[in-house]
Order: C-alpha cells, then sequence, then structure tokens
C-alpha cells in the first residue's frame, strides 16, 4: 500500500470527519460539495483524492480533527474544522484556491470515532472491532497496522505526509486541544528542532488527567518533554492556573507571558516571545492557538471561554512577527465551538476571529519566496 493509498484510507474529504448516517447526513453532503466546488459525492470525493496526490509538491498541507473527545467540562470543538472552512469560504470563495496557489494542499479531515481518543488507551479487542468498522474490505493483515483512535490517526496521517514530503508545514483544524499532540510528535520526528509557541489562557501542563495521557490538559506537558524543555514551549495569555508562574518556568523549564503581561504592554509582549525563542536555539516554531487564549469578549463559544485575555490585534501580531523573524514550521486553530456560544452573535464572532487567525497562520508559513 502507497502512503497516498494509506491516507486516502485514513481520512475523508474536507467536511466529511464527522460520523453521520441519518440526521444531519445530507446537510453535510451538502456542506462537502459547496467545499468542494462539486455537484456530487463522487466528484467531492475525487477532488479529495486528486489533492493528496499533490502532498509532494506542498509546501503547507491543512488537516481538519473533528474530535472533542479529549476535552473537559463542554463539548462542540468537533464541529470547528467544518464551521472554520464555511467561514473561510463566506468570508472569501476564493481563498483555498488563493492558498493553493501558493503551495497548500487541503488534506480533509481525520475520521473521527467519537468515543475514542488514542490506540493506546484501547484493548486489543476494542483495536480489533474498531478495525473491522473503520476498514472494510481491508486485508486483515494490513488492518492491523491502521489506527482507529483520532489523535491516533492523526499522528499516522501526518507521518505518512512526511514520508512523502519532510518540508511539508502542518495547519490543523481542531477540535480540542488535545488534538495539537500529533502535529508536534510528528513534525518532531521528521524534523526535531522546532519549538512551540502556544496562546492559551490554561498552561495544559498536567502529566495526566484523571489517568488519561493525552488530552486537553496534558498535550503541552508531553510535548514540552518530547521539546526537551530548555524554554522550547512559550505559553502566551496564561491567566486560570493553580499554580504561578514561577512554579511552571522552575519545574518544568517553559517560558510563559501571562496575559495581564501581554495586556499591559503588548510590544513588550511580543518583543519577549520572540526574544525567548530565540535564545531557546529553536528552529521554527510551532504555533498552537487555542481560542480561549483571546479574551472572551471575542470568542465566547469555545468550552472555557476567559475573561481578561489577549486581543485578536495581538495574537496576529504575534503570529506575524514570528513568520517573519523566526519562521512558522506549522500550526494549529483549536477549540472553536460554535454550538455553545454565551452570547447572542457568540458563535459569529469567535468564527471571525478563528478564522482570521487561520489566515495569518498560513500565511506566516507561505511566505512568498526570498529574492
Amino acid at each position: 500500500m502507497t502512503e497516498v493509498e494509506e491516507l486516502a484510507l485514513l481520512l475523508r474529504p474536507a467536511g466529511g470527519g464527522v460520523h453521520l448516517v441519518s440526521a444531519g447526513r445530507d446537510a453535510q453532503s451538502a456542506a462537502q460539495r459547496r467545499l468542494h466546488g462539486a455537484t456530487t459525492d463522487e466528484e467531492v470525493r475525487a477532488r479529495f483524492l486528486e489533492r493528496l496526490s499533490r502532498i509532494g509538491t506542498a509546501r503547507a498541507v491543512l488537516l481538519g480533527v473533528p474530535s472533542d473527545v479529549g476535552a473537559g467540562f463542554l463539548r462542540g470543538a468537533n464541529q470547528g474544522p467544518l464551521a472554520l472552512r464555511d467561514r473561510l469560504l463566506d468570508e472569501d470563495p476564493a481563498w483555498l484556491e488563493g492558498a493553493e496557489a501558493r503551495g497548500l494542499v487541503d488534506l480533509g479531515d481525520v475520521f473521527v470515532v467519537p468515543q475514542l481518543l488514542h490506540d493506546d488507551m484501547l484493548s486489543a479487542a476494542q483495536l480489533a472491532a474498531s478495525r473491522r468498522a473503520l476498514y472494510p474490505g481491508v486485508a486483515p493483515e494490513v488492518a492491523a497496522r491502521l489506527p482507529v483512535s483520532p489523535l491516533s490517526i492523526a499522528e499516522r496521517a501526518l507521518d505518512l505526509v512526511f514520508s512523502l514530503n519532510p518540508r511539508a508545514a502542518p495547519v490543523l483544524l481542531g477540535g480540542d486541544h488535545s488534538t495539537a499532540w500529533p502535529a508536534v510528535a510528528a513534525l518532531h520526528r521528521a524534523r526535531p528542532g522546532f519549538g512551540v509557541v502556544q496562546v492559551d489562557a490554561h498552561t495544559d501542563l498536567l502529566e495526566e488527567r484523571l489517568g488519561v495521557k493525552y488530552c486537553f490538559g496534558t498535550w503541552s506537558f508531553h510535548a514540552n518533554e518530547l521539546l526537551g524543555r530548555g524554554g522550547r514551549l512559550v505559553q502566551v495569555g496564561i491567566r486560570t492556573s493553580r499554580h504561578g508562574r514561577s512554579h511552571w518556568e522552575s519545574t518544568l523549564g517553559v517560558r510563559q507571558i501571562w496575559a495581564d503581561e501581554a495586556r499591559a504592554d503588548p510590544a513588550a509582549a511580543i518583543d519577549a516571545v520572540v526574544a525567548a525563542v530565540r535564545g531557546s536555539g529553536a528552529r521554527g516554531v510551532y504555533f498552537s492557538n487555542d481560542v480561549d487564549g483571546t479574551d472572551e469578549a471575542w470568542v465566547d463559544a469555545t468550552g472555557t471561554p476567559e475573561r481578561g485575555g489577549l486581543e485578536p490585534d495581538f495574537v496576529v501580531e504575534l503570529i506575524r512577527r514570528l513568520g517573519r523573524e523566526v519562521g512558522l514550521a506549522g500550526g494549529d486553530v483549536m477549540e472553536v465551538a460554535p454550538a455553545i456560544a454565551r452570547t447572542p452573535g457568540g458563535a459569529e464572532r469567535t468564527l471571525g476571529v478563528a478564522a482570521r487567525y487561520l489566515r495569518e497562520t498560513v500565511d506566516a508559513v507561505l511566505p512568498p519566496p526570498r529574492r
């Protein structure tokens, strides 16, 4: 089986990662046709496969991971990837075409079984049962090697992408924040030496949460360990934590810019982030953007909105500075959950901000060629 053939088993055309059978299936199909400029489901599939064939020449790849299995109190981030793609299309119908002309390939979505999170948590019997359900018609000896959980599928998909094209920059659409872990893990295997800049209200630095290794509250701990600590993880916008900044910096070797610091002097805070990344020796950064790092006045359609957060203009300028002065190895937009907005118009505001962040992230990973 080739890498592209395996990717075609693991992924679905954009908008198809959430499993629907009756309720909502017609709307999902209509959304997929709109996203692909297609008139039939067969045409959607053909365009999806054509995009996969272009991975080898891509400068960046876009991947939706519509899973909120690793979230906390309130769910709904599984709707983020489709809602974000729809919003981009509403704002600029030519955006994806223009991004593709610059080297972006939209891989579609990880197919999500909404009761699963990571294959390491599953028994052999459950793995076998899920493989039978997800990969019918695939030879048993081949299916036995395929992942079934969203984090595991995303990681395997990105490993395949990097085997075809080690220089491609991954851009992910979450999903709860655990879905950033596959990108960091796969990118580290493909080209180690990068750092992570994480915009977030929360540290996500638990080693485990209720016995779960990978989830929204733990992924940063494991990313920091993978990167070797040493300030390779820089967190921006923190304001909700059991411990103060000194605890996290002294015990885990992270660097933090808390939200009050960024709000008091935005320019100095951005300078400090850039200096921290450079001081760590990182060769490029993965920019992981939990939208709750932004103040809840702008972003309340998310699982844990928090007041006193960052302004969108600050986050955009941070992306631009990192892109120009350090280089983005990849990035994401996480925790967009349109259905759980707290205020009238909250879903539209959140999607507008998140779409802006996504465009800026893609621009930063696809800079114009140097002359």
